[in-house]
């Protein structure tokens, strides 16, 4: 086992240098909460998909893939995970157009949320996204406290603080233009690393015939696409991913940043292309470890790291530091950042403030999020069942609410109904809430079989009807052109955290601060009518 103080040492290394350049990056570019929160149209394609594939790419993928590899049903549940990973984005290009077409000035999912459908279909979708945002953090913050738990007897207590303090301080100091630039670096760093340890561990082990040959004769149907639970579990996984990542606002943000249609279309595109072999990779790491071996009941969530354990000499063990801390680090800004965002931009219209206020509160949001996912870090919970319950929810919502978007039909109460009555089904069904459910009187013998592939399938395939019907029978008549109309802007400078002084005669209320026609400003805070 490598020493813990060495394995400390190139931690605080790594994350202290790509703060260093968030910083910098950040440095004299943020200037308004719209900055802040969005950095609208500052990124070409090249960059839109390095950031895209570094905020969905954290450390899980080290964890999950190689788990669903060696315990979930070995390739077609790799397999699953990767096309399920690539959907959603592939999604997001007819989607992510119609978002900024419907929504130009936006902000978050939660704003259109509230003008599309109303106060009870924001506060669903609210806590659902938030929800999801939050877990994924905690599980980034649990699997790299996990790692170097593993590899070096670190205190995971130690790791999530060491690591979720350094991204929350360039995250809270640059917003989204810091988070994007570390992203494109990280990635540029992460695929290499990612490559070279499959390549090297195949080598180091006897190369790909050796390895099928020992699985084959471990378990054949680590290598069968057809295996059964191997496919049901990539199937409902891909149902988890799509859901989640619709109501990921850390992807919504990237749709906005995207300087173009183009550059949407192309930089999207290309993360999708590019997280299918990552996934492909990191999964393989675990039918590695079924076939040689190495994994047993309760270690199957490792399967990645008893790999490159066996086939390299203890330091490589510090490059898989780098990697994993990169990986969290790619996503956790991107999180924190959405969370803020969110609650920014929601804060501007229920609050009347001045946008110094919101600034403050954005950033003071990203503190609070910040501790909670470092102190449920440090815990050492499944990163693979954390994902899961906060995606269930995501699969049963996601589709009235991106339905909101191509019809003026369905109304806020037919999007709440669909919504509640995907997550009804998917909740009795769902293997992980068993327990709990069985436990209420009259409720136990009522319940079916439980059942992942059923609850995910059938909370969005409910979902789904639900919001068919509903529109159908429904009268409603949603104005999309008004919806870009109730968004306030947040473009007023604010540098640094305090408010740029007036010039002599032009503070607020004084006759200089005036428009053209010498009417006073509007006391809304600059909401568009």
């Amino acid at each position: 086992m490598v020493s813990s103080a060495l394995v400390l040492g190139v931690t605080a290394a790594t994350v202290a240098a790509v703060t260093a350049v968030g910083l910098l990056a950040a440095r004299g570019r943020v200037d308004s909460v719209e900055d802040f929160i969005s950095a609208r149209d500052s990124a070409g394609h090249g960059t839109v998909t390095a950031t895209v594939v570094a905020s969905m790419m954290g450390a899980w993928i080290l964890f999950s893939p190689a788990e669903a590899g060696a315990a979930f049903g070995g390739l077609p549940a790799i397999l699953g995970y990767a096309v399920g990973s690539t959907i959603p984005l592939l999604l997001f290009i007819p989607v992510g157009s119609r978002i900024r077409s419907v929504m130009p000035s936006g902000h978050s999912l939660t704003e259109f949320a509230y003008a599309r459908f109303g106060a009870a279909m924001y506060l669903f979708v609210l806590v659902v996204s938030v929800f999801y945002m939050f877990v994924f953090l905690a599980a980034e913050m649990t699997g790299i406290a996990g790692a170097l738990s593993l590899v070096a007897g670190v205190p995971q207590w130690q790791t999530a603080l060491l690591v979720g303090g350094f991204v929350l301080v360039y995250t809270v100091y640059g917003g989204l233009v810091a988070s994007i630039v570390t992203d494109t670096i990280q990635t540029l760093v992460v695929l290499p690393l990612l490559a070279v340890g499959f390549g090297g561990a195949l080598v180091a082990l006897g190369g790909t015939g050796e390895i099928h040959t020992a699985a084959v004769a471990a378990d054949a149907t680590l290598l069968d696409p057809g295996f059964r639970p191997g496919v049901e579990f990539g199937i409902y996984v891909a149902f988890a991913i799509l859901g989640a990542n619709m109501l990921n606002q850390g992807i919504w943000q990237r749709v906005y940043a995207a300087d173009g249609e183009a550059s949407l279309r192309r930089g999207f595109g290309a993360a999708a292309v590019v997280v299918v072999p990552m996934i492909l990779l990191a999964g393989l790491f675990g039918v590695a470890a079924a076939a040689l071996g190495l994994t047993g009941p309760d270690t199957a969530s490792i399967a990645f790291f008893l790999v490159l354990e066996a086939a390299f000499p203890t330091w490589v063990t510090l490059a898989v530091v780098v990697l994993v801390v990169l990986l969290v680090m790619s996503s956790a800004d991107t999180m924190f950042n959405a969370i803020a965002s969110v609650v920014t931009a929601d804060l501007a219209r229920l609050v009347d403030a001045d946008q110094r206020t919101l600034w403050l509160g954005g950033r003071g949001l990203t503190v609070a999020v910040a501790v909670g996912a470092i102190l449920i870090g440090a815990q050492g919970y499944s990163v693979l069942r954390l994902f899961l319950t906060a995606d269930l929810l995501a699969a049963a919502v996601f589709f009235p609410f991106i339905a909101g978007l191509y019809t003026e039909r369905l109304s806020g109460p037919g999007a709440v109904l669909a919504g509640l009555s995907g997550i009804a089904v998917g909740v009795a069904h769902f293997p992980m809430l068993r327990g709990p459910l069985a436990a209420v009187p009259g409720l136990g013998g009522a319940l079916p079989e439980p059942s992942f592939l059923v609850a995910f399938a059938g909370a969005t395939g409910a979902s789904v009807a639900v919001t068919l019907a509903a529109t159908a029978l429904s009268d409603a008549g949603a104005d999309l052109d008004a919806i870009d109309g109730r968004i306030r802007a947040l473009d007023d400078p604010v540098a640094d955290g305090g408010i740029e002084p007036p010039a002599p005669g032009e503070g607020e209320g004084l006759d200089g601060d005036r428009d053209e026609n010498g009417d006073a400003p509007d006391e809304t805070g600059g909401e568009r009518r």
